[in-house]
């Protein structure tokens, strides 16, 4: 028995030396930690910036599809650029010393890690409070930092977020490319475009948050933003977004009263006429001849009391005398219906936005969050989601804070935790190939045609197609309040279906608020690239399956006292 006592003492000996040894290396390596950040908080002299590589920049996609990735490179800033200039320089001259790092390799971490802790009069050179720098990456003049705090945001253009990849060119590329003159970065990770500057400048120290996606820079802070000129866009960006046709059009009678800013001048141009509308902030420029107008959808002119294009003839004079008028789109946004909120008190009904995968839940919430101003939250957390603006998708979805909660779930326990919920039904075969097309290639991409051809798409089908009639059957029976909403009919009649969806949720809204919303109804969740080379890719055993459902749900709606299902689903 001695022997094994004697073998355990040993061994916790040994235990009780190698902790005391990782206790004291842990202690040391704090110390010189602290050491070093006391050290960067010395002030220092200003001196001379020497080369520095500019930092490569991660590719990414910013709100809807703005950018392309492939076209962008990694470029080199001099330090030798004239410091007496008149205009404000990088925010990076006025930061602490040592709080800008150049990036290395990893091979290169590896090697000179203790220089960290140390003085190395050889390494890159630390920045001084007063240095003047140039933008990385940037082609625009850096104007300072600007309060960012009240009600209506400073710069209310196209607005874009990225929680792992902002950098300042992909922010200033996205406004140019809208034809915006400022872009304003927030919080590291939110970009903002406008064609008015700011008011409340502050100083430059406020704007303190790195870039998510470029480390050194800054973008913003809380309710602070970093704002740029954008002179001109970056090398490989997207070009410039031109004016797109929206139809002709007949003036309205007071010209004043719906047109708040005109221009008239002779050989007016559509290019010219955008151009103007756009720098104004207006996302509706009006052709007239030589008369060029800026306006917001309303009630006295909506884009949905289009007349025949002829109408709108070549004949200057005919045009003037018959009163019509062309319509373009230009690159800004409409905003008055981009500000969005959390709930100020947590809701009393709790609200499920509920539909089958690939039914269209993520539109619904986009223009949901856009006609009541209130963000929607998510039973789950999509982090792409997040990035394109859905800051709800990160609450938790109990919350009430959210005007109402996305889910695909169904079952009697997870229906029966909602108060109410706006049931959101498609077309299955359309659900089915936007949901493969969305496991396959994301949220924007379409499915490869390997994908399609090869035994995943027909047991995609076999198991996903009863899921599209169980989640309809399900709610029907357990759900405590409905309203059903069929995508068809938000699509062909988007204003009074959304109306009635808002009404719902118990939230008034103006009439240009629902406009504002038509009008931007696309949102960020448009599929790009190629689709697939079969258009029906449903075999005759698939249609049958699939018809069986759609009957069954039919009929369930019908017992239920709601109308059927419309009837472009069946036959096919």
């Amino acid at each position: 028995m001695a022997k094994p006592f004697f073998r355990l003492q040993k061994f916790l000996r040994r235990t009780q030396f190698l902790l005391l040894f990782l206790t004291a290396a842990y202690l040391m390596t704090g110390t010189l930690l602290l050491l070093q950040r006391a050290r960067m908080a010395l002030p220092q002299s200003p001196r001379a910036p020497g080369t520095l590589q500019a930092l490569p920049v991660a590719t990414v996609a910013l709100g809807v599809g703005l950018l392309d990735s492939r076209g962008l490179q990694d470029s080199r800033v001099s330090s030798d650029l004239l410091l007496n200039m008149d205009v404000l320089q990088s925010p990076l001259a006025r930061l602490p010393p040592g709080l800008r790092w150049p990036r290395r390799n990893r091979s290169s971490v590896r090697r000179r890690w203790f220089h960290h802790f140390v003085n190395d009069p050889h390494g890159s050179p630390t920045l001084g409070p007063e240095a003047p720098r140039s933008a990385i990456r940037s082609r625009g003049t850096y104007l300072g930092c600007f309060s960012d705090e009240g009600q209506e945001r400073t710069l209310k253009g196209a607005v874009f977020y990225d929680l792992r990849k902002m950098t300042v060119a992909h922010c200033q590329d996205a406004c140019a490319e809208r034809s915006y003159m400022y872009a304003g970065l927030e919080a590291g990770a939110e970009c903002y475009c406008g064609n008015r500057l700011p008011a409340g400048r502050v100083g430059l120290n406020e704007c303190n948050h790195e870039c998510k996606g470029e480390k050194g820079a800054m973008c913003g802070a809380v309710g602070r933003l970093s704002v740029y000129r954008v002179d001109m866009l970056q090398p490989g960006a997207n070009k410039r977004r031109m004016a797109t046709y929206r139809g002709c059009f007949r003036l309205p009678e007071n010209v004043t009263h719906a047109f708040p800013t005109s221009l008239i001048q002779a050989n007016m141009t559509v290019e010219m006429c955008s151009g103007f509308c756009s720098q104004k902030e207006f996302p509706l420029a009006v052709l007239r001849v030589s008369e060029c107008y800026c306006a917001y959808p309303t009630p006295q002119f909506n884009l949905r009391d289009a007349v025949d294009s002829a109408l709108c003839g070549p004949a200057p004079e005919a045009q003037r005398t018959a009163g019509y008028c062309m319509v373009y789109q230009t690159p800004v946004q409409d905003t008055r219906c981009t500000d969005r909120r959390f709930l100020p008190n947590k809701s009393k009904v709790f609200v499920a936005l509920s539909s089958f995968p690939g039914a269209g839940n993520t539109w619904a919430r986009h223009l949901i969050e856009h006609a009541t101003g209130f963000y929607t939250g998510s039973y789950y957390f999509d982090g792409t989601l997040y990035n394109k603006g859905f800051k709800g998708e990160k609450d938790h979805w109990r919350s009430r804070r959210t005007i109402c909660v996305k889910t695909h779930e169904s079952g009697k326990r997870e229906i029966e935790m909602f108060d109410s919920a706006i049931l959101l039904i498609r077309n299955p075969y359309r659900s089915l190939v936007a949901e493969f097309n969305r496991k396959c290639a994301g949220h924007l991409g379409y499915a490869p045609d390997h994908n399609w051809k090869s035994k995943e798409w027909p047991d995609f089908v076999n198991s996903y197609a009863s899921w599209w009639s169980s989640h309809v059957l399900d709610w029907l029976k357990y759900g405590k309040r409905l309203l059903v909403v069929h995508y068809e009919e938000l699509r062909r009649s988007l204003v009074p279906t959304l109306r009635e969806m808002v009404a719902f949720l118990n939230v008034s809204v103006s009439e240009d608020r629902l406009l504002c919303v038509e009008n931007n109804k696309e949102g960020s969740f448009r599929r790009h690239g190629q689709r697939p080379h079969d258009p029906e890719p449903f075999t005759p055993e698939m249609k049958d399956l699939i018809n069986g459902y759609i009957r069954t749900v039919d009929q369930a709606l019908r017992d239920h006292n709601w109308a059927g299902l419309p009837r472009e689903y069946v036959p096919r």
